[in-house]
């Protein structure tokens, strides 16, 4: 029997099992049963975060697990929708090379530097709804709609602008800390009573 407090992170399991036939479909083109995939496992996002914050159901393994859900889907979706043709190349390797940035930060500022506390940006949050919103319109524009082919050449340079403008905030960010980490009050103090 699965403990209640693990029951999120069961759903949020569910979510990564549902990748591999997500960008299957994709490069299928299935495009309306890819669609549909993609909304359940929208909704299993919103409803593992709906019960951890409703029951207080917070556990370490659900802290790593959900972030990372998230990812592994996005960067499914955007090698499936490059390989197809879909996006360009060049978005992809921006979009893939911002996160494996943070990645690398962050592991270096914890090896070096302390704890980090990973708090959303609210540039992160735009770049992630226009992330997933551009990759919705490219599958509507093939596989369901007939739309100008402006508007995902246009959510594309928006993309990448709030991509390169998220990462640079966090790099800004973490900095920051590191350097409040390094030089703190009593660093300061002590070059007070250093100076003649």
């Amino acid at each position: 029997m699965l403990p209640r407090h693990q029951i999120p992170n069961a759903v949020t399991i569910g979510r990564i099992l549902l990748i591999p036939p997500i960008v299957w479909l994709l490069v299928q083109e299935h495009y309306w049963i890819a669609v549909v995939l993609l909304a359940i496992a929208g909704l299993s996002d919103a409803l593992d975060g709906w019960l951890v914050r409703r029951y207080g159901w917070h556990t370490r393994l659900g802290a790593w697990l959900d972030p990372a859900a998230d990812k592994l889907l996005m960067l499914g979706i955007y090698v499936a929708v490059t390989l197809s043709g879909l996006l360009p190349l060049w978005l992809l390797f921006l979009v893939v090379g911002r996160d494996v940035w943070l990645t690398v930060g962050s592991a270096l500022y914890r090896a070096f530097v302390g704890p980090l506390a990973i708090r959303p940006l609210f540039i992160s949050k735009v770049n992630t709804f226009l992330q997933i919103t551009l990759v919705l319109v490219a599958i509507v524009k093939v596989g369901l709609l007939d739309l100008d082919p402006i508007w995902v050449q246009l959510l594309a340079i928006v993309v990448a602008f709030t991509t390169l403008a998220s990462g640079l905030a966090y790099t800004a960010q973490w900095g920051l800390y590191a350097w409040r980490h390094l030089h703190g009050p009593g660093d300061a103090a002590a070059s007070n009573r250093r100076t003649p």
